[in-house]
């Protein structure tokens, strides 16, 4: 069920749908208890796979970093 949630917090916030073909092919959801563990293993394999090849593939800007700006000064709390 988190990766089901983590495939929709996604899609919300990027106004994206990430394809599930291969997680959808497997007919299998969060609720199918009747279903072994090794199929709601596949199930879960397929999905994560899935949103992450789509993130990947979003090609997002790196942030750059720069020397530059670090302070030299540390802040504690006491």
């Amino acid at each position: 069920m988190l990766m089901i949630h983590i495939k929709k917090y996604y899609e919300t916030i990027t106004n994206q749908e990430i394809p599930t073909n291969r997680y959808n092919s497997l007919e299998i959801s969060p609720v199918h208890i009747h279903k072994n563990k090794k199929c709601h293993k596949d199930a879960i394999l397929a999905l994560g796979d899935e949103i992450v090849n789509h993130i990947r593939g979003d090609q997002m800007v790196p942030v750059g970093y720069s020397s530059d700006a670090v302070s030299e000064t540390v802040a504690a709390e006491h």
